[in-house]
Order: structure tokens, then sequence, then C-alpha cells
């Protein structure tokens, strides 16, 4: 699984017209399923995204995590970010997973998160959205379960 983590202050998801999740304080995370991802990928990722500690504490210092800080997480699902643009002029997508898997892999990490405590709202899987956010920082970092980087 790959996501790109974003710090925000506020982030919201729109498909058709239709506010289909929104936070405030917390993170906005782009989520990406590869083709050779299981459960553990998952575990791993929730694991990574509820104790990053990516919040400044008294001293301003980034030593607090999203659960520390009660904050919230709206998960996007995002193909594209197993897209592979090192040939010609079109991304190739595959080591993308397909979509019944990816859907559930996306699923358990929500669900992962939500045992933890902490408030989750996601987009629409395989939807056209529109995501809007207010980045905090802006503080963005790249996390891959394979630890490709």
């Amino acid at each position: 699984m790959r996501a790109v983590i974003q710090r925000v202050s506020a982030a919201s998801v729109t498909t058709d017209g239709k506010i289909a999740g929104q936070i405030g304080k917390g993170l906005l995370v782009y989520l990406s399923v590869g083709k050779d991802d299981s459960d553990t990928d998952a575990e791993f990722m929730a694991e990574k995204l509820a104790g990053l500690r990516i919040f400044a504490d008294e001293a301003g210092k980034m030593n607090l995590s999203v659960q520390d800080v009660k904050g919230e997480i709206l998960i996007v699902s995002n193909f594209t970010l197993h897209g592979d643009c090192r040939k010609g002029r079109r991304p190739g997508f595959d080591a993308a997973c397909e979509p019944v898997m990816a859907k559930r892999l996306y699923e358990k990490t929500a669900q992962i998160l939500t045992e933890k405590g902490l408030k989750v709202e996601k987009g629409v899987f395989g939807a056209y959205m529109h995501v809007e956010s207010v980045n905090d920082g802006p503080i963005t970092l790249l996390l891959d379960s394979q630890r490709l980087f």
C-alpha cells in the first residue's frame, strides 16, 4: 500500500455534488493498494497512520500523533499512487491492485483506524471525487508498506 499523508486543519471530499466525508484537524490520506498487498499491509498502514508523530507538542516539536491530538482522518482511495511514469508519457498502472481486493483492503485500513478510537471519514471508493484541504504546515509525507520509500 502507498499513501500520501497531509497534516490538515480541515479537509473534505465531494462526489456528485454531495460531501462524502469531511474532517477538522487531522490527516488527509490518499491511499492506494498494490497488487501484492494483503491484510498485513493494511495493518501496517493503519498502525503507521495512527502513530505517526507529526503534530506539534507544547514546545512546537513534531512529537504527537493524530491519536494524541484527538484528530480525525479522511481516507481517499487513489490508485494513481501506483502509477509508473518512468517510460513514455502515459503512466502504467500494472502495479495497482484489482478493484475488489483494493476496496477490501482500503475498508480494512479504515476499520482498524476506527477500532483504535479515531474518527475516520472516507471518500467513495472508485468514484470521481473533488478533494479540498487546508494544509497545516504544510506537512506532506509518503508512506509505502513495502518500505520502498
